[in-house]
């Protein structure tokens, strides 16, 4: 019994404690006028929840949170998956499975952007991204030089200096964001794919390049399958950072890019309780974000496994 009490007991009421205790707190203040600093407030109902569904910043918030959630996994897990393959298999086909030479070099330098603090990698790409004097801008000014030359021997007009503000032009802004947030996560993740495929024995590996398979063919059909767990894991964290991703878009695009172009729910959800004092209803939208990541959790789990126990 005092085991159970322990090891169950213990964790249970923690869990209660920090997690569900919130969620029904926030749930509750969803249903009031609360200002957030008021000593009352009056039940209101679902007055909050019409609000929310008469919101058009919301729905744009809402919208640029699902684009992110379609882009950042698929792009940040394809290229944590490639270069976890070049790491690991991907070297000579003569010998032992092996990855490139220089692998444990470009390990560090792919996990190296995850080490660095949201904040000032959001610092950093504001000043890459700046219209004038940015390092992106530079770069694309630079590669022009050799093309306006060309053109002026040819006698056609030269392409006109490059000064576009990336993060302020709402073509590109939400784009810019989130390659930073790519750039950070990719390495984290490679880290991740390679233990799961340093997992798989090495005879698995030999025997299907011995059957004629490539490193593509290796790579698709017999690594991925076998770490499809740890692809799961990663589509779910992904996912429920898409859904947030409130650090990047407050540090890059303070109050949600031109036209709310960058606007994220939780950044909606900041002003709305922090600058319009309106708690209520920016907890309504905090219940309807969670309730829309758990499905996400729930979706992406669950395809996961429909696959496996098809195979």
């Amino acid at each position: 019994m005092l085991f159970f009490l322990v090891f169950l007991g213990i964790p249970l009421a923690v869990y209660l404690m920090f997690v569900v205790s919130p969620f029904a707190q926030s749930f509750y203040y969803s249903l009031t006028d609360w200002s957030g600093i008021s000593p009352t407030m009056s039940f209101i109902g679902l007055e909050n929840y019409q609000r929310i569904l008469d919101d058009a910043v919301f729905w744009k918030s809402l919208r640029n949170n699902l684009v992110l959630l379609l882009v950042l996994p698929t792009v940040t897990i394809v290229l944590a998956y490639a270069l976890a393959v070049m790491v690991t298999i991907g070297g000579s086909t003569h010998g032992g499975v092996r990855g490139v030479r220089g692998a444990g070099f470009y390990r560090v330098i792919s996990f190296f952007p995850y080490a660095v603090p949201a904040v000032i990698t959001g610092i950093l790409f504001n000043f890459i991204y700046h219209p004038n004097g940015g390092l992106l801008n530079g770069v694309l000014n630079l590669l022009l030089v050799p093309v306006n030359g060309v053109l002026s021997l040819v006698g056609v007009e030269e392409v006109h200096h490059v000064s576009t503000a990336w993060l302020g032009d709402q073509r590109f802004a939400l784009a810019a964001v989130a390659f930073a947030i790519i750039w950070t996560f990719v390495g984290f993740y490679m880290v991740l794919f390679v233990a799961g495929i340093k997992s798989i024995p090495q005879e698995v590996l030999e025997a299907a390049r011995l059957d004629g398979a490539g490193r593509l063919r290796s790579a698709v059909q017999i690594a991925a399958p076998m770490v499809r767990d740890n692809i799961s894991t990663a589509l779910v964290y992904m996912g429920i950072f898409a859904l947030d991703a409130f650090t990047f878009v407050s540090v890059m695009t303070p109050n949600g890019g031109t036209a709310n172009s960058t606007k994220v729910v939780s950044l909606h959800l900041y002003q709305t309780a922090f600058t319009e004092g309106n708690y209520g209803e920016a907890s309504g939208m905090g219940v309807i974000m969670a309730v829309v990541t758990m499905l996400v959790a729930v979706l992406v789990i669950g395809l996961g496994r429909g696959k496996k126990e098809t195979r």
